[in-house]
């Protein structure tokens, strides 16, 4: 049975205990929680166990640091000396490199993750890259772990500001959509409550066709779009707005500002 330890109980922290206590055979998950009512909580939603950082880690084979990245260093600079040699350290902290948390923990191996918010029902997309000393039967032991809320990407670590910006952040740029077509909806008509099922159901319905079709976005998109057509109407507005130009920019310039808090 695998020893995981789940630095942080908060929101991705539950939903990668969630997730991972899918796996068959279950591993052993101690969770590390400063907020004793949080810590409690997860204990009797999922039966995991909750201790200090220093006894949760000592004898861990993977350790998952799901804290803030500012956060990180102080988080592993209090369980550096417990870490047991060879452990595999998944960091989810965005912009905290491999390299910086391998110079804290030298006698561990290093996978920085990069999951987004549907991984809470086990719907994400997860970025990871290998750090120096981390062996490929390590990283292939994380890409399984985190599998379970997901699909894994394996991506260099020079890519994951790309990945932040695409799924990372990405899940915020559907929601920004589909607030959009809300107030459109109500103010085409219908009620919230019929707009919020009509657009629901558009947006799941067409990710769900356009992961299931071999044909591109753009085919997709022509095959609804009638010449002169309400679609038509609406996409040439969309263009007169640049509306497609601003979502290319705001993807890099999430990317930037990705790597701006990475330093890189």
């Amino acid at each position: 049975m695998t020893h995981i330890v789940v630095l942080g109980g908060g929101v991705m922290g539950e939903a990668l205990i969630a997730g991972l206590l899918l796996l068959d055979p279950k591993p052993n998950i101690v969770v590390v929680e400063q907020r004793e009512d949080r810590g409690q909580e997860l204990v009797e939603r999922y039966g995991v166990s909750c201790a200090d950082s220093r006894t949760a880690v000592a004898g861990a084979q993977v350790i998952i640091a799901v804290v803030k990245p500012q956060d990180m260093r102080a988080a592993l600079d209090e369980i550096s000396d417990v870490v047991p040699t060879g452990a595999l350290i998944i960091s989810i902290a965005a912009g905290v490199t491999t390299e910086t948390i391998e110079s804290l923990v030298p006698q561990a191996a290093v996978v920085r993750a990069m999951p987004n918010t549907p991984a809470r029902i086990q719907r994400g997309v997860i970025g990871m890259s290998a750090g120096l000393t981390c062996q490929p039967e390590q990283f292939a032991q994380a890409v399984e772990l985190l599998s379970a809320v997901g699909v894994v990407l394996e991506i260099p670590e020079s890519l994951q500001d790309a990945i932040t910006a695409t799924s990372g952040s990405g899940p915020a740029y559907v929601f920004y959509l589909a607030e959009a077509m809300m107030l459109g909806a109500q103010q085409a008509g219908l009620s919230h409550e019929d707009a919020r099922i009509a657009v629901v159901q558009t947006i799941l319905g067409s990710a769900e066709l356009l992961a299931a079709s071999t044909q591109s976005p753009v085919e997709l998109r022509a095959n609804v779009t009638s010449p002169n057509g309400t679609t038509a109407a609406a996409i040439a507005t969309f263009d007169e707005h640049g509306v497609r130009e601003g979502v290319i920019a705001g993807m890099v310039s999430a990317r930037d500002r990705s790597a701006e808090l990475s330093g890189s």
